[in-house]
């Protein structure tokens, strides 16, 4: 059962939610800004509402996973695993040759299904972060390299530890060129095109 869920789960976090987007706007998210497919290059390459509308869409693919495993009673392990698979559609989609975003918004929609204080905690320290910082990269790496600890404060598991700990590791190594421009001063800042 775990692995059709999961197979299920990696199929709906594949769909390109910002690609689809921006292409309703005659936009190949991939040929400009970033090349990203996610909420923060749609916003410097369409538009603010697309950004939004990209956002929940990606939020949505995660916590979708999570509840799918939920209404065939996974265990918590399994509901994390399912949530995990999304993102990694995500990431490394079937529909664009295994090419992908970097997993941020569908790992937060992950957190507020499969833990929903600690995924809105997440979700206000990423805000708080882009409003002093204004990196989105930056935020992201703060929000989430603090998952494990939020967790393990606000709703301890073994489980949803190893599905925190997990999901803060795929972030991380996705943004790795993202900490060699901040290291170096070159990072794009919210907004900018």
């Amino acid at each position: 059962m775990i692995f059709a869920v999961c197979l299920v789960a990696f199929s709906v976090g594949s769909i390109p939610t910002g690609l689809l987007i921006a292409r309703t706007k005659g936009i190949d998210l991939r040929n400009v800004g970033s090349g990203n497919i996610g909420a923060t290059n749609v916003m410097r390459a369409v538009g603010k509402k697309e950004a939004l509308f990209t956002l929940l869409g990606d939020i949505g693919k995660g916590a979708v996973a999570v509840v799918f495993a939920m209404s065939f009673s996974l265990d918590v392990l399994g509901q994390g695993i399912a949530g995990l698979c999304a993102v990694l559609g995500h990431n490394f989609s079937i529909f664009l040759k295994f090419k992908g975003g970097k997993g941020v918004a569908t790992s937060l929609g992950v957190m507020l299904a499969y833990s929903p204080h600690v995924g809105l905690f997440t979700a206000t320290l990423w805000l708080l972060s882009a409003k002093f910082t204004k990196y989105s990269s930056l935020s992201a790496l703060i929000a989430f390299g603090f998952l494990p600890i939020s967790i393990y404060m606000l709703d301890m598991s073994p489980e949803k530890f190893y599905i925190a700990i997990a999901l803060a590791g795929m972030l991380f190594i996705r943004h790795s060129s993202n900490i060699k421009r901040l290291i170096q001063g070159t990072e794009s800042r919210i907004g900018q095109r």
